[in-house]
């Protein structure tokens, strides 16, 4: 556990109060501070009484009038102070444990914990947690949390997860929404285990705690090469991404009738991978679900179509688009719009296919380093290359293989430009290169 300080925010209470990089936060109002929940919980107040060891081994005392809710402005070297916890489920589905060996360690940590999926999105199976930990959550307020759902049927759920402790799941979402904790669910769809009529069971269980549960995000399964010793599973194609599109959408009208969503909503995969047409807009109301790839397309669209009119229209340059197999189509008609907007700009794109993993993993975000520059030769690129935010590792420009921004730039001798999946970001990079 450390909970030494990393960084003072400029013009905070704690720069005021002279604490330091490197300081230690002991405890507030007399209590500890194990986690960063213990610190946001405790913080929630207009007086404070805080308790600071210097580095020198000086403890410094204290006393904050501040308004509610307002936070000391320090960040700690571990984000959430305590030890992350690990999952212990071996769910059949399971995309850490299809990676090969020898790749960089921190890929291979499976995650569980309520704190991430409060403070960075993490969905959890709450199969890691006691009933103390619940209880935590309900006392602290920890909203919205983000559930692994997979199914409400307590013994499918439990061969899924391979874990004997797997089948209270739907006592536990109960006990939350009863509590007012709002949640976010996500299914990873296998056929034969858990889509079809069990995806129908378990998104009905799920609308009875609605509006606690608030949306519901299905994703298809993926499966790499790499994937040993764990049951089989059968992958969607067109015909029966096509039939799981069919089987939500007499639910889906039925919710949009009675709350004004579709409650349920499918990964943008299944409509690309069954040529199916992609919903508006209306359908994925605010995107929460875009993390997961649900309206990704549809925004981009969308984004492209508002700002388009922003092209430079007196600018000239020549850019290289980098994507996979599921987004080359869109990228493609984002490429041809931008040209016909202005035609002194040239745009290729570049379809790169998931050799490394498994041909049939068609999301950009999965892509290697290695397959980009084995599948793309130097002299085949324009003046600019871009490439998707999300083939990288957050904030750090690298990705899955290790293969580095700079290790590209350096491979194509071309500049490389990190874009985020907003249309309005594509043609940002573009006006700001020609």
């Amino acid at each position: 556990m450390s909970n030494k300080i990393a960084k003072i925010i400029s013009g905070s209470i704690a720069e005021e109060l002279e604490i330091e990089v490197g300081d230690n936060l002991i405890s507030i109002n007399g209590t500890e501070i194990k986690d960063i929940i213990d610190y946001k919980f405790l913080m929630a107040d207009d007086y404070i009484e805080v308790e600071i060891e210097k580095e020198n081994g000086e403890i410094w005392t204290f006393e904050v009038e501040k308004e509610y809710q307002e936070d000391l402005g320090i960040e700690f070297e571990n984000g959430i102070i305590d030890e992350a916890r690990s999952c212990h489920n071996k769910c059949l589905f399971c995309f850490i444990d299809q990676l090969p060996k020898g790749m960089r360690k921190t890929l291979y940590f499976k995650d569980d914990d309520s704190r991430l999926s409060f403070l960075q999105g993490n969905f959890v199976t709450l199969t890691n947690m006691t009933d103390a930990d619940l209880e935590r959550i309900i006392r602290y307020r920890i909203s919205p949390i983000n559930v692994s759902v997979h199914t409400t049927n307590a013994e499918l759920r439990k061969r899924m997860l391979n874990n004997r402790f797997a089948g209270t799941i739907y006592e536990r979402l109960e006990k939350l929404a009863a509590a007012g904790i709002n949640m976010n669910c996500q299914i990873v769809l296998c056929p034969g285990y858990n889509n079809g009529e069990e995806l129908i069971k378990t998104v009905n269980d799920l609308y009875k705690l609605y509006p606690s549960v608030e949306n519901v995000a299905a994703v298809p399964v993926a499966v790499t090469k790499f994937r040993k010793n764990i049951k089989e599973i059968t992958l969607y194609d067109a015909e029966s991404a096509k039939a799981e599109i069919d089987n939500v959408s007499k639910f889906q009208q039925k919710a949009l009738m009675e709350i004004g969503t579709p409650f349920i909503r499918l990964a943008d995969e299944f409509y690309v991978l069954s040529g199916s047409e992609i919903p508006d807009t209306e359908f994925y109301g605010d995107f929460d679900q875009i993390e997961d790839g649900i309206g990704m397309v549809r925004f981009f669209r969308d984004s492209i179509t508002k700002n388009l009119k922003k092209i430079n229209m007196k600018g000239k340059g020549s850019f290289s688009l980098i994507t996979g197999v599921s987004a080359y189509n869109e990228i493609l008609w984002a490429a041809k719009a931008i040209e016909k907007r202005n035609d002194r700009i040239i745009m290729n794109v570049h379809k790169v296919i998931n050799n490394f993993f498994e041909p049939t993993i068609t999301v950009a975000g999965l892509l290697t380093g290695q397959d980009v520059m084995k599948q793309i030769q130097p002299d085949s690129v324009l003046e600019y290359i871009i490439m998707p935010k999300n083939m990288f590792k957050s904030d750090e420009n690298i990705m899955l293989d290790d293969i580095t921004a700079v290790d590209l730039e350096r491979y194509f001798n071309k500049k490389i430009l990190i874009c985020d999946f907003t249309g309005e970001d594509l043609i940002r990079l573009v006006n700001e290169h020609i």
